[in-house]
């Protein structure tokens, strides 16, 4: 089943319910792939949305009928961590999708639309660093893997992840 949703630009009032969001998604979709473990230091991290990315314009949000955001995410020239960009591509950065939404289209929704805006903005490619549970939908959605890699999240924890890659 294909859910209804409209996808617009973030805003700052929007943090409280992308932090609420990322953190029902990590939390329940990423037990599957990671241990315990691993998820008790990284959901904490990840599970928060970053002010000057969700500011950027760049940032995206899948609202229902009713208002209530069931996913998210957005893409930068900069690479994740701060690090400069290389000319012509870009990162993918935050996806995610509410757990009770999951299979209805609304990841999709908005992995198309990061895509699109990223090509009319002058992109190339886009980079990926795909929690292993993402790796199927990023697949299904034209990326490719590169390798394993691992994303530093502060304190010495390293998050195990994937490097995935799509040409535009």
């Amino acid at each position: 089943m294909t859910r209804v949703v409209t996808i617009r630009s973030a805003s700052i009032s929007d943090i409280g319910a992308l932090d609420r969001l990322f953190q029902r998604s990590y939390a329940r979709l990423l037990a599957a792939d990671y241990p315990p473990s691993i998820l008790v230091t990284a959901v904490p991290t990840m599970a928060r949305a970053q002010p000057n990315l969700v500011q950027s314009s760049l940032f995206y949000v899948a609202e229902d009928e009713d208002g209530e955001i069931l996913g998210a995410g957005g893409w930068s020239l900069a690479a994740p961590g701060g690090r400069p960009g290389t000319r012509g591509v870009g990162h993918i950065r935050h996806v995610a999708t509410d757990p009770d939404a999951v299979r209805q289209g609304v990841g999709r929704a908005v992995l198309e639309h990061i895509m699109l805006t990223a090509k009319a903005s002058g992109m190339s490619q886009l980079l990926s660093q795909s929690t292993r549970t993402a790796v199927p939908f990023y697949r299904a959605m034209g990326f490719a893997p590169e390798g394993d890699i691992e994303v530093p999240l502060g304190g010495g924890f390293r998050f195990p992840a994937i490097l995935m890659r799509a040409q535009l």
